[in-house]
This record gives C-alpha cells, sequence and structure tokens, in this order.
C-alpha cells in the first residue's frame, strides 16, 4: 500500500476535517498531500505566508531554502518571524523551520541556509515534486525555470511588490516557460520593495494564490490550474491576466532547450530587494567564523554565532555564512563590495 493510499488516522482527519469536507479534496486529496514534497525557493515574505500554508495544509515534507537572516524591517509582512528571530539575526530558514514545527509537527522541514545556484540546484530540489518561487530576483528565477524545463518539473512563480501581486504555473511540456513570457529580464527602471514598498496583503494574496494552484497540482487537478500570468493590484483593483496556454515554438529554453542559466553563463553579482546590499558568491570555500571573529575583531564590531558572524564597520556591513558567502550592506556596487570582502574576508 503507498503512502498516498493509506487511511487518514482519526487524528489527521480532525486536524484536517474542513478541508477534507471541501469538496475538491476530500480524504483522497489529503492523503495525497500528506505524502507530498514541496520545495520553496526564499523563505521572505511570499515564502514564508506560502511555508505556513502548505504545512499548514498538510503537507508532509518541505524543502526551505533561503540565503538570508531576519531583519527587523522583515517583521511587517513575514508571517514566520517573531521579534527574537530578528535580535538574534537568525536564517530565514531555520527561523521557519523552527516556527512550523510548533504548530505542525507532522510536517518534515528541511532547512537549508544556502543559496540557489548552478553548482547546487540540482542537489537541493531533486527530491521535491514541485517547486514554489519565492524569491526577489529574476536572476534565480530564469535559473528556476531552466531547471524545471531540463527535469520537466512543475514550478510556480510568485512575486509582490507595493501592492500588486502576480502569479503565473509553469507546467513543462503543457504551458508556456518564463522564458516564453519574458525571453529576457525586465530592463530599464526596476521597482524594488526598497523603492516601492511592500503592503502585507499583497504579499498574502500572492501566497495563497500560488499555494492554492500547488494544491491542484498535488491532488492531481491540473486541468484546474490557471493557465495564465495573473498580476493584481490590491489598491488600485485593476487585475490583468496574460495566456500561458501554450509553449512558445522558438522558446530557447522550452522550445529549444538551451539551459543558459543552468550552465552559470554570464552569472552577475546579486543586489539584495530592500536592502541596499550585495551578495558574494564564494560557495565551497567553508571558513571558521571563530577564527574570522578573533582577526576582524580589532578592526569593528563583530557578533557570531553558529550559522553566521556578522562584522561592522564605518557604513558598512558584512555578513559572513560558513560556507563563505557573504552580504555587504552599505552598498550595491559590486566592485565596492568585492573590495570590502577581499579586504576581510579574503580573496
Amino acid at each position: 500500500m503507498s503512502g498516498a493510499d493509506t487511511p487518514l488516522t482519526d487524528e489527521q482527519r480532525e486536524r484536517y476535517s474542513r478541508q477534507i469536507l471541501f469538496a475538491g479534496i476530500g480524504e483522497s486529496g489529503q492523503r495525497a498531500l500528506l505524502t507530498a514534497h514541496v520545495a520553496i525557493v526564499g523563505c521572505g515574505a511570499t515564502g514564508a505566508a506560502a511555508a505556513s500554508l502548505m504545512a499548514r495544509a498538510g503537507v508532509g515534507t518541505l524543502t526551505l531554502i533561503d540565503r538570508d537572516y531576519v531583519e527587523w524591517s522583515n517583521l511587517q509582512r513575514q508571517v514566520l518571524f517573531e521579534e527574537e528571530d530578528a535580535a538574534e539575526g537568525l536564517p530565514k530558514a531555520e527561523a521557519a523551520r523552527r516556527r512550523i514545527a510548533r504548530f505542525s509537527h507532522a510536517t518534515q522541514v528541511h532547512a537549508h541556509v544556502a543559496d540557489v545556484v548552478p553548482d547546487n540546484i540540482h542537489e537541493l530540489l531533486q527530491d521535491a515534486a514541485i517547486v514554489l518561487d519565492a524569491t526577489d530576483n529574476f536572476e534565480t528565477r530564469y535559473l528556476l525555470n531552466d531547471y524545471a524545463v531540463e527535469q520537466g518539473k512543475p514550478w510556480i512563480y510568485a512575486g509582490a511588490i507595493g501592492a500588486s501581486a502576480a502569479t503565473m504555473n509553469i507546467l513543462p511540456g503543457e504551458t508556456a516557460c518564463l522564458a516564453c513570457i519574458f525571453p529576457q529580464p525586465p530592463g530599464g527602471v526596476i521597482e524594488t520593495c526598497d523603492t516601492a514598498g511592500i503592503l502585507n496583503p499583497a504579499v498574502n494574496l500572492a501566497a495563497s494564490l500560488q499555494t492554492a494552484e500547488a494544491i491542484k497540482w498535488i491532488i492531481g487537478d491540473t486541468r484546474g490550474m490557471r493557465r495564465t500570468l495573473l498580476s493584481w493590484d490590491l489598491w488600485t483593483g485593476e487585475r490583468s491576466e496574460v495566456t500561458t496556454a501554450h509553449p512558445r515554438p522558438d522558446c530557447t529554453v522550452c522550445g529549444q532547450r538551451q539551459f543558459v542559466h543552468l550552465t552559470g553563463e554570464n552569472r552577475p553579482t546579486v543586489t539584495l530587494c530592500g536592502r541596499n546590499a550585495v551578495q558574494i558568491h564564494e560557495h565551497r570555500r567553508p571558513l571558521d567564523l571563530a577564527v574570522l571573529e578573533q582577526r576582524l575583531r580589532p578592526q569593528g564590531t563583530v557578533q557570531r554565532t553558529a550559522m553566521l558572524l556578522r562584522f561592522e564597520r564605518g557604513q558598512h556591513r558584512i555578513t559572513v555564512f560558513p560556507d563563505g558567502r557573504a552580504m555587504i550592506q552599505g552598498t550595491t556596487d559590486a566592485a565596492i563590495a568585492r573590495s570590502l570582502y577581499a579586504r576581510f574576508v579574503g580573496a
């Protein structure tokens, strides 16, 4: 008897009773949810809301991936985090894992404090059946799109900025992929939460739309999944949809299967949404944070935990992770960020 066919326990029937009563799910759908494995890339505003909804719906396994840590400005919209997480500077993936354990003991959570890059994407996402996007940059979204098309694995794009939410289902071989709709990354001036702000209802709308579509896929109702790129402005009430029902034949990704993002071609340094910061990629370069702390202490203010080290000097803050990755706050200039990294962490 497979896990999806295993009868529900009395505890499960009680816990998910209102969801089971919904005709679209029923007991069979609930069993499917309990054995599903969902990956969420990004545990910020959208990702935290999506993770909470997925866990409360009874998803059996969640893989949560995030490169960042909790700050006070996150608490306005990132529903899984509390003041103590911000005070401690806890990595978001780990903070989310701890919070989910308090309300959903049946959900197994794999937390990865990492950035999804070409070198690790297969390892991080290989066990998940579906991937939910909760990132803050198109670089990672194009990487997810390459991976999903290559693997034939569904993923759901979602984003929120200002009062607007947007989401799109990508079912490789059935619908358009991200590159079909956006052959090139958006150009010109692009609004971020640092310039346009963000309302928490927009975040929750994006996550709700995304997780509803994920639940449809998990229980096997793919015909009921939306075939549009949906955008919704909660402030003005404006709503728009662009069809994504069919792949574009000349698409370089799903048509020609050219995975330039997956191979790491032209990978830029990443500036972080709303952070006045640059991320430095130095993966697979293990650092001894205790040794680094002793070296940096005479040169500025240092705080260290088991998961990260923060170093402040003048207007800049450098947050270093054990794998060598770092976030340089106080600049969006990649050259300055790399210079600071080389000076204080090492070339």
